[in-house]
């Protein structure tokens, strides 16, 4: 993959997270334990959602 696709596909990422946050974990993790936690947070709280779905796509 050349350097700069690596790059788009993370900012595209974290524009699923805002928008849905167990979204924009699932494309990067598929159905892993990171992906049903940022599902529980969202559903008791979206911020909560939306800053571990950031955190877990950038790390």
């Amino acid at each position: 993959m050349p350097d700069g696709t690596k790059g788009t596909y993370t900012f595209i990422d974290v524009l699923l997270a805002i928008i849905l946050p167990p979204l924009g974990v699932f494309f990067k993790y598929g159905f892993e334990m990171e992906f049903w936690l940022c599902l529980l947070l969202t559903i008791l709280g979206y911020i909560p959602g939306i800053v571990y779905a950031i955190y877990v796509i950038v790390r």
